[in-house]
């Protein structure tokens, strides 16, 4: 379980932060149906990952730290937006996800981290993004309706994990300047 902070950080991710978020990461791979990774990660493996993040673009990786007294604590989640396929026609789409660390869920900590991802987006070249939930998950419909996304689909039974297959309903948003 994870403390309550007196304040959370929100900042982009780095690279000393690659242990701790491919902890976190492995937590819903081993736990739940969450992602569809099967087999847990070493932080070697996921360096590629955090590094197609960097600070500035429209790949963005944010993390959410606690910081009690001064003393900044574990991270508490993390956001991020990621390309939403390989071809160049989708260069202004992204793909977003968060997760909370165990225990830090239901406190505000991935609104927080939407906020943040979507305030750095702003400038971006960037027309829409999406997420994929994997069902049932009410807390992130919740959270992505919160932030102006609708549903426009669920692909039914598209994974198997866990010995059971599961639905990914899909949510967009538009993204861009309003000028």
């Amino acid at each position: 379980m994870v403390s309550k902070p007196t304040e959370v950080q929100v900042r982009p991710g780095v690279e000393g932060d690659l242990g701790a978020l491919t902890d976190l990461y492995n937590h819903y791979v081993r736990e739940t149906p969450i992602t569809f990774d099967t087999v847990v990660f070493t932080p070697e493996e996921r360096r590629p990952w955090l590094l197609s993040h960097p600070e500035d673009g429209p790949y963005r990786l944010m993390v959410a730290q606690g910081c009690k007294d001064g003393t900044y604590g574990p991270l508490l989640g993390y956001a991020t937006s990621s390309p939403f396929r390989a071809k160049a026609a989708y260069n202004t789409s992204v793909e977003v996800t968060v997760y909370c660390a165990p225990g830090a869920g239901g406190r505000g900590i991935g609104t927080l981290l939407y906020k943040a991802l979507f305030e750095a987006l702003e400038e971006e070249d960037l027309h829409r993004a999406y997420a994929g939930i994997a069902q049932p998950n009410e807390a992130s419909a919740r959270l992505h309706a919160r932030f102006g996304f609708r549903h426009v689909g669920t692909y039914q039974e598209v994974g198997r994990k866990f010995g059971t297959y599961w639905d990914v309903a899909w949510y967009e948003k538009e993204l861009g300047r309003k000028d």
